[in-house]
């Protein structure tokens, strides 16, 4: 987990930097399949703090197919989208599932005091549409629907959110709202967060998990999860096939 004083912050230099993530072992199917179980229930420890009671339980199912070289985690059991109705940053009502329903979606929770890995990840994104743009036809990606949802939603109000997203990229859903129920939906999909907590000097401290749910145009379902270690390489070769509901 990081926090305000993580010494994580001092090592992303830049869009293209990322933290290192958990290694696993590829000697065999078996034990990579083991090992990925480990390294997902990791994910959801690291983030803008320490995490919840619920965070040592493993999230999902992994492939076995799936390379260690590969920032990607295929699952072999989708998680179901979270069932969101939240506020973006214009001040209107926003459901989550109607709203992305047959779009490809990549859902990010952080908030935007965060002084490293949020900023870090959700620039790499970005960084990462734009590279693709310049190779795939604009109709490609009209579909692709990037959602930030915040985890300090009493901070974060829309004009806030509106207004860090714009030094990110316009086109990012921005969504804020009740804080438990943005908790209960973070938890569907294996992401533990826990309330902001006020430190004693004073700075606010919000803790969560910082993996990247990729959902498939084709079934609604995620299929892919993404760690912190994702570079803006990472997305751009997969993206692609993001868009398509294909495995990267």
């Amino acid at each position: 987990m990081h926090t305000e004083n993580t010494k994580s912050s001092k090592t992303a230099k830049g869009p293209k930097a990322a933290a290192k993530g958990p290694k696993v072992s590829k000697s065999s199917k078996h034990t990579y399949a083991a090992a990925a179980l480990l390294a997902v229930a990791a994910l959801t420890l690291s983030g803008c703090g320490s995490g919840g009671d619920d965070a040592n339980a493993p999230v999902a199912e992994v492939s076995a197919e799936s390379g260690s070289a590969k920032a990607a985690t295929v699952l072999d059991k989708p998680f179901e989208k979270p069932d969101l109705v939240l506020t973006d940053t214009h001040g209107k009502k926003y459901d989550l599932r109607k709203e992305t329903a047959g779009k490809p979606t990549l859902i990010y929770f952080g908030y935007t005091n965060c002084p490293d890995i949020c900023p870090l990840t959700m620039n790499n994104i970005a960084v990462a549409k734009k590279e693709v743009s310049r190779k795939l036809p604009k109709s490609e990606l009209a579909n692709l629907r990037i959602v930030f949802v915040t985890t300090d939603p009493e901070r974060d109000t829309p004009k806030a959110l509106g207004e860090w997203l714009k030094g990110i990229d316009t086109d990012v859903v921005g969504l804020t709202g009740d804080f438990d129920t943005i908790q209960a939906g973070a938890r569907t999909i294996g992401i533990s967060i826990d309330p902001p907590k006020k430190e004693k000097d004073g700075k606010v401290t919000s803790m969560h998990g910082t993996q990247v749910i990729a959902f498939s145009p084709k079934t609604d379902g995620g299929y892919v999860l993404y760690g912190e270690d994702a570079t803006v390489e990472d997305y751009a070769k997969d993206l692609p096939k993001l868009l398509k509901g294909e495995n990267p």
